[in-house]
Order: C-alpha cells, then structure tokens, then sequence
C-alpha cells in the first residue's frame, strides 16, 4: 500500500462568503472530504493535515469581542484549539462515510507540537496576516491594548501580523506513524501544528506565531516516508504566468523544473510559493510525487488525467 500525506487548505472547510456556522462547517467538511474516498478505495495509507486560518481568524474575533469579560488566549492556544475542533469535524464526517461503505479504518485526531528553531529570522519579522480586517483607526486602538504587531494588506484594511518560522521537528512523529502504518487514517499537525520551541533548560514552550501548514505536511510526509504528498487548493492546477493574459496551467513536470518556475518568480508568497516550496522538500527525500489540485479534481488527478503532477 502506498502512503499519502494530504494537506486541505482551511477554506476547505470554511470558505470565504460564508457565515461559518458550525452547520455549514460540517456540510463543507463533509463535501469537500467525500472525495477522499477514491484514496482509501485505491488502497491508500492516509495522513491529513489541513490549514486553520479562517477558524483562527474567529478564535482572535472572539477574544476581540471578549477581551473585557474572559482573559484572552495566546495564538499557540488557539491553534492547538482549532486543531481539536477541525479534526473533531473531520474525524466524524469520514468515519460516517467509511461506516455507510462498510469499510473497517479508524480515523484518529493527533494534537500535534512542531518544532521551530527560536532563533528563526521569521520570529523577529512577523509577516503572516492573520484575524479579520480592521480600519486603521480601530486596529492602533487593539495593536495598544494587545500589544499586537499589525500592517495594512490593502488599501485601507489593516491585519494583524505574526511570526511563521520554518518546521524543524514533527513531535509525535514516531506514533503517527506506527499508527498510518498500521491502517488508520491519521489527522495531524492541523493549522500547521502548534508552533514551540526549546527554551535554555530544553523545555519546551509555545510561541505566538503559525506555521504554513504544507511545509508541516512536506516534513510530516518525509517522517512517514510516504511517496506522495497531495496539496489540495482552490484551485485545480499550478500556473506560470498566474493571472497574466499569458497564464498557462502546469500539468506534469520535473523538481527541476519546478525549481526553475520558482526561481523565475512564477508563485506568490502566502500562495503557491509554499506550496511548490514545499513539493521540492518533499521529493528530496522518500517521496515520488506531489499533486496540486482541487477538491472536485481529487479523482481524475488519481488516475493522473488531471491537475499538476511534480515528480522527482
């Protein structure tokens, strides 16, 4: 059986024009994991891990909006939390679904700790965009209060910004595993995994920050020696040229060559930048292939019709 690490993006599970009631969470999650199937019906061994940013996004709206009446949580707190709360949805909605099929696969939620280096540049230059959009005005008031770092993203709409080092170490690496090795379907290093680093007594401690979850999925992938890391996006291929009137989808190519696209400048930062960053790392080691596609394009990259395929 071959192993699989699979990287949902959190819009998967809480788009963008939604309210994001916990009703429409589930049926999103439900929809947007039924195509998961194919995987286990072709015989995969499977670890998901999936983005968190609209769900944290609510956690800090919450504390905005509470802050007066409930002491407020820190960021590595509330990751850990939207861990729990993601994987609780998704754990459900794909035991059901292997229930309705009679197929015997426990699906387990890891908690999962990512080590990052304390001396990473990133946690000096905080520039991940996280929570909702403020006025100027009213984010200076919160930025005080909270002693946030914030930057306007565009014109007008100001956000907080975090930290977001690299991963270094996947803790529980070694159970996670045993466990996808022996057949179950495992959910960890959700949102990234919650971010913690090695104090001077070599102890671990938390950091306000956030990891780009498909470099947490690319490293999950080498500790499980899976050959495949699949990115799941909005979309159902890479592009060069994205958004130009010469824009042209990827469909299969070398690391080389997605080494050569990278360097030319032809991926985004916060968008398909880490996302083919990631996908070299990953072929580095034991893995064979990434594939970068859609939800709805799940089966038909499968069986290699379909989105963009980067093999060693």
């Amino acid at each position: 059986m071959k192993t699989a690490m699979i990287a949902f993006g959190g819009n998967a599970i809480s788009p963008g024009g939604e309210a994001g009631t916990i009703t429409q969470q589930f049926a999103k999650t439900r929809e947007s994991l039924a195509p998961i199937m194919h995987f286990v019906e072709n015989g995969y061994k499977l670890c998901i891990t999936h983005g968190n940013g609209p769900q944290v996004g609510d956690e800090l709206l919450r504390m905005d909006l509470t802050h007066d009446t409930v002491p407020p949580l820190p960021l590595g707190v509330c990751v850990a939390g939207t861990q729990g709360t993601i994987g609780y949805m998704i754990q459900q909605s794909l035991q059901n679904i292997l229930h309705q099929k009679n197929i015997d696969r426990e699906v387990v939620t890891m908690i999962t700790q990512v080590v990052v280096d304390k001396n990473d540049p990133a946690i000096k230059n905080p520039l991940k965009f996280i929570g909702h959009r403020y006025s100027k005005e009213k984010i200076i008031k919160l930025a005080e209060k909270f002693n946030w770092q914030i930057a306007q993203q565009n014109p007008g709409k100001w956000r907080r910004v975090v930290p977001s080092p690299l991963p270094q170490y996947i803790r529980h690496g070694i159970s996670i595993k045993k466990l996808v090795d022996h057949g179950s379907i495992i959910l960890a290093a959700g949102g990234g995994g919650i971010p913690v680093y090695y104090d001077e007594n070599n102890n671990l401690q938390g950091l306000d920050a956030v990891i780009d979850k498909d470099y947490s999925a690319a490293l999950l992938g080498r500790v499980l020696k899976a050959k495949e890391l699949w990115i799941i996006t909005d979309i159902d291929h890479a592009y060069i040229n994205y958004n130009m009137p010469n824009q042209e989808k990827i469909g299969t190519i070398t690391s080389v060559q997605a080494q050569e696209y990278l360097d030319a400048g032809h991926f985004q930062s916060g968008s398909m930048k880490p996302k083919i960053e990631a996908g070299i790392y990953f072929l580095k080691h034991h893995g064979k292939k990434v594939v970068i596609t859609s939800i709805p394009n799940i089966k038909n990259a499968i069986d290699g019709k379909s989105g963009t395929i980067i093999r060693k």
